[in-house]
């Protein structure tokens, strides 16, 4: 039951949370919990990081280990969290501002060196939490603080941007189905390697008002009308695809994990000794 698990994971003296009402923080945190339950992981070995922004804001409510961190850094402190506790699960919370934005660098680097965390990207298409400004994911055209005359730039594809930057695995799902969200999680944290899910989320406050979405109701049934199953997706032409939403596993292959292959140079240096024991 829900509140079961709000018990055994959450820091019940923190809550009601800070979100607005039909904000999809809450659905995808909720996602995070039920995947780690259903892996029956140790409380004591999942680090939770979060960077700055309203999803950020999830590592507060979360008790397990966790770090709430700077402005698009959370992947930097969680690679020095993995190297210096590599038995730790290590699993970042961001938003697509946060990750994508000044966060980038560390972005397609953690992911080009095949860092083993699972990096649960919110995606609702704005920055909330400062205001409405336009984000990396904000659809060219779509409106906000600063964008008052329309965006022009672009959105970044994030699960590609990270696929292509050399993540070993990649996912997507929505909001509308939180089932599909908890699966990919649970499949990016068995995986070894770097993993990205990207949610895609609903902001019905700065986003959704300010581009005349509608409620929460049709924010969330939009998505359920423009998402497309990869298997399906993949049968499809290009033009059929525009505006859509593919979900599910995207993309999946083996590199070696680079924690393992930092300890094996240690290996190499330290000639075998145990320095733990010396």
């Amino acid at each position: 039951m829900a509140s079961q698990l709000v018990e055994k994971y959450m820091r019940t003296e923190h809550l009601p949370h800070i979100w607005c009402p039909g904000c999809g923080n809450g659905v995808i945190m909720h996602a995070v919990v039920r995947a780690i339950d259903k892996l029956e992981l140790d409380k004591n070995k999942v680090c939770i990081v979060s960077g700055i922004g309203c999803s950020s804001r999830a590592a507060g409510y979360l008790d397990f280990n966790t770090i709430h961190t700077t402005h698009g850094r959370a992947l930097a402190f969680a690679t020095g969290i993995k190297l210096a506790k590599p038995e730790l699960e290590v699993v970042v919370i961001a938003g697509d501002g946060d990750i994508a934005a000044i966060g980038g660098n560390h972005l397609i680097h953690a992911a080009r060196r095949n860092v083993g965390m699972t990096v649960v990207v919110i995606n609702n298409n704005i920055y909330g939490m400062t205001g409405g400004q336009y984000s990396p994911a904000t659809p060219a055209g779509e409106f906000g603080t600063t964008a008052p005359y329309g965006n022009i730039d672009r959105p970044f594809d994030i699960a590609a941007l990270a696929a292509g930057a050399g993540a070993s695995f990649t996912a997507r799902g929505t909001v509308y189905n939180p089932a599909q969200i908890t699966s990919c999680i649970q499949k990016g944290i068995l995986h070894k390697g770097f993993s990205l899910i990207e949610c895609i989320s609903v902001c019905p406050v700065y986003y959704g008002r300010k581009n005349k979405k509608g409620s929460v109701i049709d924010m969330i049934k939009w998505q359920r009308d423009n998402s497309i199953p990869v298997e399906k997706a993949g049968k499809l032409p290009p033009e059929e695809l525009k505006g859509k939403i593919v979900t599910g596993v995207l993309s999946q292959a083996t590199y070696p994990e680079y924690t393992e292959e930092y300890a094996k140079i240690i290996e190499k240096v330290s000639g075998g000794i145990n320095y733990e024991q010396a």
